[in-house]
């Protein structure tokens, strides 16, 4: 495990306060708010640590109040809906200075037979022959802040060819995106939900400017409103994970992002639907 995905998998690694409160901290970077996908994921693992260990996390719905302390802990209340022989329920609210800043429903299930479809997964080459951050990175490193340095705990392999920190023209309201922790993760499946709630919220939203031919830093304010999950079946965060997404809509100061995540077998294991805040500021 790289120290990056240890700092990250510490990050899930919750302090229990009281019965059904935890306690969540962030990392020590120059952050002018919590990331989304990490109080989603420290969410999901304090709703995690309230269920029996025969029910797996099979969808949750969650939204973003208010941005989040980056120099604060979080507190993490889970509220225990129902405890049902096949699904049980739990709420979570995150809070900081005593308000609450998220709040997430999820639903866990045990194992069962049923029917069985999917989509089939689209066409793409290998993660491999695919360019790691650092080398798309490295013709524009004049024109990034140091932040593009540090060491991350996911590895993204865009399947498009990369536009650099400026877009400049439209493109499709697609993009597919490789992903997996840069390192082996325990064999926890629910901790590989929680990364893979952390991860999802990495890119979707960018999907939503690129109809526009905008990007992160051509004066917008961006920010996750509400995130959906909902996870299919068995999968390893710690090996590639195809995310597929589109943009249907954008309207509004808003825009909408969906998206299919498949193993490298094809296999569709999670659906995802995020909104979020595409502001302009001039």
């Amino acid at each position: 495990m790289t120290s990056a995905l240890d700092d990250l998998v510490e990050l899930l690694v919750l302090e229990p306060i009281e019965v059904n409160i935890f306690r969540g901290m962030s990392p020590n970077e120059n952050r002018q708010r919590v990331f989304g996908g990490q109080v989603a994921g420290q969410a999901l693992m304090a709703a995690v640590r309230t269920i029996d260990d025969d029910k797996a996390v099979h969808s949750f719905h969650s939204y973003f109040l208010r941005p989040g302390d980056p120099n604060a802990p979080i507190l993490y209340e889970v509220d225990r809906i129902r405890d049902g022989r096949s699904f049980t329920t739990r709420r979570v609210v995150a809070i900081q200075h005593g308000r609450a800043i998220f709040n997430l429903q999820a639903s866990f299930h045990a194992a069962e037979d049923g029917f069985d479809y999917q989509t089939a997964m689209p066409d793409v080459p290998d993660p491999e022959t695919l360019p790691d951050y650092t080398t798309r990175w490295e013709p524009y490193r004049d024109q990034i802040d140091d932040h593009h340095d540090r060491a991350r705990p996911i590895d993204t392999r865009p399947v498009e060819p990369f536009l650099g920190p400026k877009v400049t023209s439209p493109t499709s309201d697609r993009q597919q995106v490789w992903f997996r922790a840069d390192g082996s993760l325990p064999d926890d499946p629910n901790l590989h939900a929680c990364v893979a709630a952390y991860a999802t919220d990495m890119t979707i939203l960018d999907t939503a400017l690129l109809p526009h031919g905008i990007g992160w830093d051509d004066n917008m304010m961006m920010a996750s409103l509400d995130h959906a999950l909902w996870f299919h079946r068995p999968f390893r965060a710690d090996e590639w994970l195809l995310f597929d997404q589109v943009s249907p809509s954008s309207s509004g100061a808003r825009g909408l992002g969906r998206g299919e995540m498949y193993t490298r077998d094809g296999e569709l294991v999670v659906s995802v639907v995020q909104e979020g805040l595409i502001r302009r500021l001039d």
